[in-house]
């Protein structure tokens, strides 16, 4: 459902942010069911010997569900609900800028490692959105993830995770 709201001479459009509320009032709601459905299973009452294995995750789930049942409630009847747009596609665009590149990041690490994932990530962000030129962004990532390399697993002797092609392989590391 879309929401016009106008504010001087520009209007915004876009998902009212009780809808937004609500949607995830209903995920919480969702995990809190499960949560005690499951913990019954385990046994969420006290035992001769203590609470069973599953009467804090119950207690838990019954937090989860309260609370989301409350906010989807306020969120969708309340006197206050809050009708405003929750993000234009403006602002949708700046948070996705971020967003996806990050995401991409996560991926790549499973692959590449944490110190290659990283150096890529850096570089591609200070030139896509920092305007930065591609000679200073490859030598700040470089050096950045040399200085992690060099710290966590030279100094500390902390191995970080090299990804499943193992790039630094060469390195003895």
């Amino acid at each position: 459902m879309e929401h016009e709201e106008t504010s001087g001479s520009e209007a915004r459009r876009g998902v009212a942010t009780n809808l937004v509320d609500a949607t995830v009032a209903a995920i919480l709601l969702i995990i809190g069911l499960v949560v005690i459905f499951e913990s019954r299973k385990l046994g969420a009452g006290w035992t001769t010997d203590g609470p069973g294995a599953g009467y804090f995750p119950f207690f838990i789930g019954v937090i989860i569900a309260v609370s989301g049942a409350g906010i989807l409630y306020q969120s969708l009847l309340g006197k206050k609900r809050n009708t405003e747009v929750f993000v234009d596609s403006e602002q949708l665009k700046r948070v996705l800028s971020v967003l996806v590149p990050a995401a991409v990041y996560v991926l790549a690490v499973a692959f590449l490692g944490l110190y290659v994932a990283s150096a890529i990530y850096i570089a591609l962000f200070m030139v896509v959105l920092g305007k930065y030129s591609w000679l200073k962004s490859v030598v700040i990532a470089l050096a950045v993830n040399t200085l992690f390399f060099f710290m966590f697993e030279v100094w500390f002797k902390v191995p970080l995770f090299k990804g499943s092609l193992d790039p630094l392989r060469f390195l003895g590391y």
